[in-house]
């Protein structure tokens, strides 16, 4: 009879976690630099598998994954997402309530328009209408019209007041309007 030590049991739970731990990850999104951009490379690497493929090549020696890969068009990793729930974008929203200027401007100035245009896309998408949210849709259409598109850093440092005030005008009402958000 073969006797395992408790060590070596240990170390094999630890290594059949470790596996398991591996197959279930996700690739992380791409982090971007103080400039608030994700570099080319980065999101290229997150391109989805329909990004484009050219044939694979014939032959005894081919496998199925020597096709080449044609580069995807690259994306702002601020642009706002579609088809979020207004209860999904809110607490995304909430989520920028505790960051500020502090570390890394650029990127919280940028983050914080983009959970607010994502909250003005889930509203006006809404199953209640648009008009159910009145307040907050007004504010953003307020806030768009100073951006004048311009999601650029040096235009959101510039209007950074406005911003952040949209950002608390519209917690302060959703938090007065609970059942628009559940």
């Amino acid at each position: 009879m073969i006797r395992t030590t408790p060590v070596r049991r240990a170390a094999l739970v630890a290594a059949a976690l470790a596996a398991l731990a591996v197959s279930c990850a996700t690739t992380p999104k791409p982090v971007a630099p103080a400039g608030g951009r994700a570099t080319a490379a980065a999101t290229a690497a997150e391109a989805p598998e329909s990004a484009g493929t050219t044939a694979a090549p014939d032959g005894p020696d081919a496998l199925p994954d020597d096709a080449t890969r044609s580069p995807a068009p690259t994306q702002d990793p601020y642009a706002p997402e579609s088809g979020e729930k207004v209860r999904d974008a809110f607490a995304t929203l909430q989520a920028t309530l505790d960051d500020s200027c502090a570390t890394d401007c650029s990127y919280f100035l940028g983050r914080v328009h983009k959970e607010l245009q994502e909250l003005d896309m889930a509203m006006k998408a809404d199953p209640k209408g648009p008009g159910h949210f009145p307040e907050p849709i007004a504010r953003m259409a307020e806030l768009n019209e100073k951006l004048a598109g311009d999601a650029s850093y040096p235009n959101l440092k510039e209007h950074q007041k406005e911003l952040i005030g949209t950002r608390d005008f519209i917690n302060t009402w959703m938090q007065d309007h609970p059942d628009d958000y559940r």
